[in-house]
């Protein structure tokens, strides 16, 4: 009610009145798909959709809970070497300008053979 009472008054009046409604941050990851394996010889190629929200900035990816780096392009893919066989997990967290993160992110699990 707060904003369509607003709303309807300037239009009766001829005003405008800007209404921002804020996204809330999220992060997918389209690839790899969650429990793919994937042979020790391919490099993984991580691709990624981030909104960043009112307080995200950019993304860093770790690799097995390690920062393994910090990403600017909030769509895009990422290449990872090469990894030994096993199980692990990548994940893309939302950051604020001072690297922290904001609590957004997503994980997807893969196993190396």
């Amino acid at each position: 009610m707060r904003i369509l009472k607003p709303l309807i008054i300037s239009f009766f009046l001829g005003s405008y009145v800007p209404v921002v409604v804020a996204a809330d941050a999220s992060v997918t990851i389209s690839s790899p798909i969650d429990g793919a394996k994937i042979s020790k010889k391919s490099k993984i190629e991580v691709s990624y959709e981030v909104a960043p929200g009112p307080n995200g900035d950019h993304v860093h990816l770790y690799l097995d809970d390690k920062e393994a780096v910090v990403i600017r392009k909030l769509k895009s893919t990422y290449t990872v070497e090469p990894l030994d066989p096993g199980k692990h997990t990548i994940c893309i967290k939302i950051v604020n300008k001072g690297h922290t993160p904001i609590g957004s992110q997503a994980c997807t699990n893969i196993n190396v053979i």
